[in-house]
């Protein structure tokens, strides 16, 4: 998770008087755009040395700016006009490359084009540099170390406070409030992954066993079948290698422990089906797909059946990987039993 960022607690590059020093801060667009996009779109850059703000502004009303990307990082807001980035340049896929006493760092601006828009995919190149400080050096490597691993992937999921900017300092939710839910995957060197909760069960036991009363949360690869029929649903996402999940708290065993089983599976961004996806059921529009609402055709299956397929390993150059995971003692209290 992405922590929150105030402009005052990270001064700008100043040319003058500071050890950084930003070369600069907003490049060309690429060749391979047509003139016509510069005259329809503005980007400006505010280069840290550990902060990147990015503001797209587009001026065609019909351009989704949801479907910007920031590496694998989603705006931190859009409107109809702007996508709004506000992110950590240890985050996103920065590339940095140290060359003299030049630090670089580069990512890409993509534009992810839905198959009914008149607007086609691009990337735009994003670069900062900046002087080298003479005593900076790059960072040791440090294993990080959380809920559950598998290889250079690293799962953790866990409960947040009510804005997900931190962890939840209570386990305990009365019937009917909202119980906030992150799970996330550190990449280490792998390629950007899409993250999905491909399945999420309730039951009273930390450990499944065959005989388990269970209380489904996810199903069918990927479908939130509790927004039926309540107000749970997926929020927008800060960084493709996270899901953000509000979950209504349930009727199941109140007052008693109750334990969320999860598989979480890390996917090829660019292969959502209708096995792979993260969908949820908005009243009066229907099932809706998380992560491009003009493909929300993949989550048709979700009140029938989402044929699976073999999962293929990260490991072998294919696709994804599944994990699973568990999370809790959680309480919920019914305040009128």
């Amino acid at each position: 998770m992405s922590p929150s960022h105030e402009e005052s607690k990270h001064p700008k590059c100043q040319q003058e008087g500071s050890v950084v020093m930003a070369f600069f801060w907003q490049i060309a667009l690429l060749l391979s755009l047509s003139a016509a996009m510069s005259v329809y779109a503005d980007m400006k850059l505010d280069c840290m040395l550990d902060f990147v703000r990015l503001v797209w502004t587009e001026s065609r009303s019909q351009a989704d700016l949801s479907l910007f990307r920031l590496g694998n990082c989603y705006p931190t807001s859009f409107s109809a006009r702007e996508a709004l980035f506000n992110v950590d340049i240890n985050d996103c896929n920065f590339r940095r490359m140290v060359t003299g006493d030049q630090l670089t760092y580069t990512n890409d601006l993509i534009y992810i084009s839905s198959p009914d828009s008149r607007f086609l995919a691009f990337a735009h190149p994003v670069v900062c540099a900046f002087q080298r400080p003479i005593d900076w050096y790059p960072p040791i490597y440090e294993p990080v170390f959380n809920t559950f691993g598998l290889g250079d992937l690293v799962f953790h999921v866990g409960l947040m406070n009510d804005d997900f900017s931190g962890s939840a300092e209570c386990t305990t939710f009365p019937l009917g409030s909202m119980i906030p839910i992150m799970a996330s995957v550190a990449q280490g060197t792998h390629q950007p992954m899409l993250l999905l909760l491909e399945e999420c069960v309730a039951a009273y036991t930390p450990a499944l066993q065959p005989e388990s009363s269970i209380y489904p949360i996810i199903a069918n690869k990927g479908c939130l079948t509790d927004s039926m029929v309540s107000r749970s649903k997926f929020k927008p996402r800060q960084k493709s290698s996270e899901i953000r999940l509000s979950l209504q708290a349930f009727r199941f065993a109140p007052g008693e422990k109750v334990f969320i089983h999860c598989n979480l599976v890390a996917w090829d961004p660019n292969g959502l089906d209708d096995t792979k996806k993260a969908c949820y059921y908005v009243k009066e529009h229907g099932w809706q797909l998380l992560d491009n609402v003009a493909l929300s055709h993949i989550c048709d299956c979700c009140e029938s059946s989402c044929k699976s397929r073999r999962m293929r390993s990260i490991a072998s150059g294919k696709h994804g990987i599944l994990e699973k995971a568990v999370l809790g003692p959680i309480i919920i209290t019914d305040v009128n039993s």
